[in-house]
């Protein structure tokens, strides 16, 4: 007995050096990529800029500012609803198209399932670009209702407003919807829609009491999904938003690279991400209320 388990131990502890071989890259390129630069931002936020990139000296005056300035609130705000609303059309658009998938799709599922998956083919700048082009004032919206009489000149009503950013980033962020709440859907299992058939609810019924709640978990998951990166976008709301649909991420943007000041572009950045950590927080504690195990 004593020589077999002195037999398993070498293997034991390659088994340990070949598992800890495998994690050290993605732990080292976690490090330097993100918790690296996490604490850089960090840094720099509580830095005075002297004209500099790293700034001179320590203090809470970029907080100060963002606390005081109503034109940050303003800009927050007007972040946090236009990610709301583009989170809201995302996930009612989702949720027919990942129904049909996990129960109607049948042999089609694995083509649909690809078609989903095709705008990731091409470039996020190129989509933009596709909308911009879309929405313009001699674009192919305005020119079809134009040809169709609707109406009788061009308008600017479409292009550089917070409508068109909606829709552009709702177009974007769809198959990051799509995917997580069909798998939420296809792990419901048929026999409980089937019980409930059998026990004389209706269709909608069956799918109020039994689809809706279980498949839950993929919606919070999906609208966290498009939320959080939608709330810092800038380059949407740069394209085909207009002043009304400046956002805090175009800010941060511009304090990084016109104004060249980085410690407050650091402050606006950590201000976000508080701001999406108490949106995660409430989404995890929603998530655990309708009776997530993850």
């Amino acid at each position: 007995m004593s020589t077999l388990v002195a037999n398993q131990m070498p293997k034991a502890r390659s088994s340990s050096g070949f598992s800890f071989a495998m994690l050290l890259p993605g732990a080292a390129a976690t490090f330097l990529l993100i918790l690296f630069a996490l604490g850089l931002v960090l840094f720099l936020a509580f830095r005075n800029n002297d004209g500099s990139l790293l700034g001179a000296g320590f203090s809470l005056s970029n907080f100060a500012t963002l606390i005081s300035d109503p034109l940050y609130w303003t800009v927050t705000l007007r972040s946090l609803v236009i990610a709301a609303l583009v989170t809201l059309a995302t996930v009612v658009t989702a949720y027919p198209v990942a129904y049909y998938l996990a129960f109607h799709a049948g042999r089609r599922r694995g083509l649909l399932l690809f078609l989903v998956t095709l705008p990731f083919w091409t470039s996020y700048l190129l989509r933009v670009f596709a909308w911009k082009i879309v929405l313009a004032y001699n674009g192919v919206l305005n020119s079809a209702l134009i040809e169709t009489g609707i109406w009788s000149e061009p308008t600017l009503a479409f292009l550089n407003t917070p409508a068109a950013v909606v829709v552009t980033l709702a177009h974007a962020y769809a198959p990051f919807a799509i995917l997580p709440i069909y798998v939420a859907l296809d792990t419901i299992p048929k026999s409980l829609i089937e019980a409930a058939s059998d026990l004389g609810a209706r269709p909608f019924t069956s799918f109020r009491r039994v689809v809706l709640p279980n498949s839950m978990p993929g919606v919070l998951a999906a609208a966290l999904v498009v939320f959080v990166p939608t709330v810092g976008d800038y380059v949407t709301p740069a394209l085909v938003g207009g002043p009304a649909s400046t956002m805090i991420g175009t800010l941060i943007q511009a304090e990084f690279g016109k104004a060249n000041d980085w410690p407050f572009g650091a402050a606006l950045s950590v201000a976000v991400m508080l701001v999406i950590l108490a949106v995660v927080l409430v989404a995890r504690f929603t998530d655990r209320r309708f009776g997530s195990r993850t």
